[in-house]
């Protein structure tokens, strides 16, 4: 297996020359600044056109990641080479599939394979409920371990896009999957968010869009906890997540998408489940960076050669300034020589006790190795 990562920006464009396709398995993924999807000089169309017949999966981002630094306002695309693994791959558009689960199934059933060893996926991060999609893949992958991430559009929350069929589109779902007795995939996710204040009964909610916290309005909850920020709602809420258990004690964080003033309720990266118990979260830049390294120790085999990072908006606007700290932060506990690349996202997908479930406000990351013999 051989990986590199190019960027490509509106100044200098392509960092160096693509490399030629051959006949070996290829992944190309490209992670991207929302506005490359519409530049006239179409670079993720001409990737997917240097490389047809390959794989060819990317979205928007609220953050580039190459290596240990960001790179905003660029492409960054990934080009990894497989000797002795198969490379499949398949996209959906959801509402054509009949929603997010039924789309996560179509997925599922055009990447089973017999010796299918992993499958990472990239969604539309606004129009598409990654609980959902998580279901619905994992019903038809049961064992196989599935990560991810949902696409970003900064801090702006307008418009996300997946590239599928070679071009950027809203709505879809896309994924590879990963299939030989060569391949090894591995797996770290942790956050470094603390709970704050009471803890309130989810008193009505339906799928991703919560409505009342013990009986109140969710959105005037929040706007009281943001004060003078509550003007810069969905993005500031982001700093916020909201921490749910289930009665089985089970626990997940979820992350705020969009805010309706006429119903005084909050959308969700992923399910809310009524009856469960919530509370605010928040965290300092040391417990994320501290978090980051975690998720990498937990990835590490010490022999991978590429590593995909998803991390979520949430945290790099905590971190500010010092958002690349998280990312060095990684490096430090990946493999020397392993190729770092990946993005700032609206959510992450990762395995979790054999289930594929959503993450929000994690530092996610999978790594892909090939062995020789």
């Amino acid at each position: 297996m051989q990986a590199q990562t190019l960027t490509w920006d509106t100044h200098s464009g392509w960092s160096s020359p693509l490399p030629g396709p051959d006949d070996r398995d290829t992944l190309v993924l490209a992670f991207a600044d929302t506005s490359i999807g519409a530049h006239p000089d179409q670079p993720l169309q001409h990737l997917s056109s240097v490389y047809a017949g390959k794989s060819v999966v990317g979205c928007s981002t609220a953050g580039q990641i190459s290596g240990g630094a960001l790179a905003d306002g660029s492409l960054v695309a990934v080009i990894a080479r497989f000797d002795r693994t198969q490379v499949l791959s398949a996209s959906v558009e959801v509402e054509a599939a009949g929603g997010a689960r039924r789309a996560g199934r179509q997925l599922g059933a055009a990447l089973k394979h017999a010796n299918l060893r992993g499958v990472f996926v990239l969604s539309d991060g606004l129009t598409v409920n990654g609980t959902s999609l998580a279901t619905g893949i994992s019903e038809m992958l049961p064992g196989v371990p599935i990560s991810g991430g949902l696409a970003g559009d900064g801090e702006r929350f307008d418009t996300t896009w997946v590239v599928a069929d070679g071009q950027p589109r809203n709505g879809w779902v896309t994924a590879v999957g990963f299939v030989g007795d060569h391949v090894e995939l591995d797996f770290g996710s942790a956050g470094g968010w603390d709970i704050f204040g009471p803890q309130r009964l989810v008193t009505r909610s339906y799928h991703s869009t919560l409505y009342e916290l013990d009986d109140r309005s969710a959105l005037t909850l929040y706007r009281e906890y943001l004060g003078d920020k509550a003007g810069s709602l969905p993005a500031a809420a982001l700093r916020f997540p909201l921490s749910l258990s289930d009665l089985d004690g089970h626990t997940t964080v979820r992350a705020v998408l969009g805010a309706d003033i006429k119903t005084g309720s909050l959308r969700f990266a992923g399910d809310v489940a009524q009856g469960s118990l919530a509370q605010l979260m928040c965290a300092s830049s040391e417990r994320l960076i501290e978090g980051a390294n975690r998720a990498a120790v937990m990835a590490t085999t010490g022999r991978e050669q590429l590593a995909i990072a998803v991390s979520c908006v949430g945290r790099r606007m905590v971190l500010g300034q010092r958002t690349e700290e998280e990312l060095e932060a990684i490096v430090e506990g990946l493999a020397p020589n392993a190729v770092v690349a990946g993005l700032y996202s609206y959510g992450a997908l990762s395995p979790t006790g054999g289930t594929c479930e959503l993450h929000n406000q994690t530092m996610t990351i999978t790594t892909i190795s090939e062995r020789s013999s």
